[in-house]
């Protein structure tokens, strides 16, 4: 048992623990949705305890994407979403989470004794404001996959409170999404026929009190590069390099515009992948911005930079593939705010201190909103996603899930 005596938190912990339990690692390199049979078995065993909760309309598909409806027990109310994604980021670390719960009094915090795995308070001094509270780390071996197994727990919980209550709320539909991690593939495939909501949200970024309504744009950029192979004896004015071309046309791009360059709503170009060999270059590139006509500025730069490329090495064979992965919330909020304007009079009503960012990422709500399905974002609570030192408070936990049943409340007309 918690020493924090808080409503649901047992239950919600006991959630989040039983779901990061299930290996849900995404693979971008399997090319198809779901890419790991974890997400499947995680979507199975949630569908489970759906059923038993008393949801309709569940459906499993073929691609791990799991919709559940609970109807209605009040009229005139907006049908609301909540959308949380099943895999986990594939990062050089082991898939299985071996998560635990330390009441953390301040100072560093020995994850793995046998394989001396800490984090050190002076590298994440973010851990100082937890002092006194019960925190869900790994063991230092894994990440611990509240991204985005958090929000799972949240709204299992949320669905649990609610019918178990028997609280007033609109109709709530939820979806449990695969490999948001590697291109939202997830989201892009669910079918708003079916999910039918006037509007959703995600519980898919930070610390206590995060909003997000805006994200980046984003594109990702294939290049390939063929060249002429040419033994060195008898190489002039014959052989063309492959990887002095990519050179070339990498030298293009401005470096004081690239992730470790800029901050804020400042947009980048990043050079994220490179494989050569004598013949053939691929290049691989993100493009990210906030707004909308830079961004579409900087995807005719990189044809710009390939075509002066192609005049400079006119024998060699340069082939660019551009693709949208997603777009920025706000720019499908249009003149009703009111899915936005909902979350800060949730967190008001709460006593939470609200911090909006605009995500330098995407969400499952970036690629619904380009779909037309408004999705702004709220915290789940947890630090340093991504990495073997995230961590999860469970009072941050805890205040997370009383907005999601403070949004069911309000959305109610209660």
């Amino acid at each position: 048992m918690t020493d924090i005596h808080l409503p649901y938190v047992d239950e919600l912990r006991d959630n989040f623990l039983r779901y990061v339990a299930v290996s849900s690692e995404s693979d971008p390199k399997a090319g198809r949705v779901p890419s790991s049979e974890g997400q499947r078995e995680l979507a199975k065993l949630l569908a489970r305890e759906l059923e038993a909760l008393g949801l309709v309309e569940i459906e499993l598909n073929e691609h791990a994407i799991l919709t559940a409806l609970l109807p209605a027990n009040v009229e005139g109310a907006p049908a609301v979403g909540w959308v949380a994604h099943l895999d986990t980021v594939p990062v050089s670390l082991s898939p299985d989470v071996k998560a635990q719960v330390i009441h953390y009094e301040g100072g560093d915090v020995l994850l793995n004794a046998q394989k001396d795995i800490w984090v050190r308070l002076e590298e994440h001094p973010e851990l100082a404001a937890y002092a006194g509270q019960d925190i869900v780390f790994t063991d230092g071996t894994s990440v611990l996959g509240a991204d985005n197994k958090a929000a799972v727990a949240n709204v299992m919980t949320m669905l649990a409170v609610v019918t178990r209550e028997n609280r007033p709320h609109g109709d709530i539909r939820v979806a449990f999404v695969p490999d948001e991690e590697i291109g939202l593939c997830g989201s892009k495939l669910l079918d708003l026929k079916k999910f039918k909501v006037d509007f959703a949200y995600t519980i898919d970024c930070c610390a206590l009190g995060e909003i997000v309504w805006e994200t980046f744009n984003a594109c990702s950029v294939s290049i390939r590069i063929k060249g002429v192979t040419a033994h060195p004896m008898s190489a002039k004015g014959v052989l063309v390099n492959p990887l002095l071309v990519a050179t070339d046309l990498i030298n293009r791009f401005d470096r004081l515009q690239t992730p470790e360059q800029t901050e804020g709503k400042e947009g980048y170009w990043w050079f994220t992948d490179c494989e050569a060999n004598a013949a053939e270059c691929r290049l691989t590139m993100n493009i990210r911005d906030f707004d909308r006509s830079r961004y579409d500025s900087r995807k005719a730069f990189v044809l710009e930079a390939v075509e002066a490329v192609r005049a400079q090495h006119p024998r060699a064979v340069i082939e660019a593939e551009l693709v949208d992965v997603y777009s920025n919330i706000a720019d499908s909020l249009g003149d009703d705010r009111s899915p936005v304007e909902l979350l800060y009079k949730a967190a008001d009503n709460l006593g939470i201190t609200t911090n909006t960012i605009a995500m330098r990422g995407g969400t499952d709500g970036s690629a619904l909103s380009a779909k037309g399905l408004v999705t702004p974002n709220y915290f789940t609570g947890a630090c340093n996603f991504h990495s073997y030192a995230e961590f999860l408070p469970l009072p941050s936990l805890h205040k997370s899930l009383e907005m999601t049943l403070e949004l069911v409340r309000l959305t109610a007309g209660k």
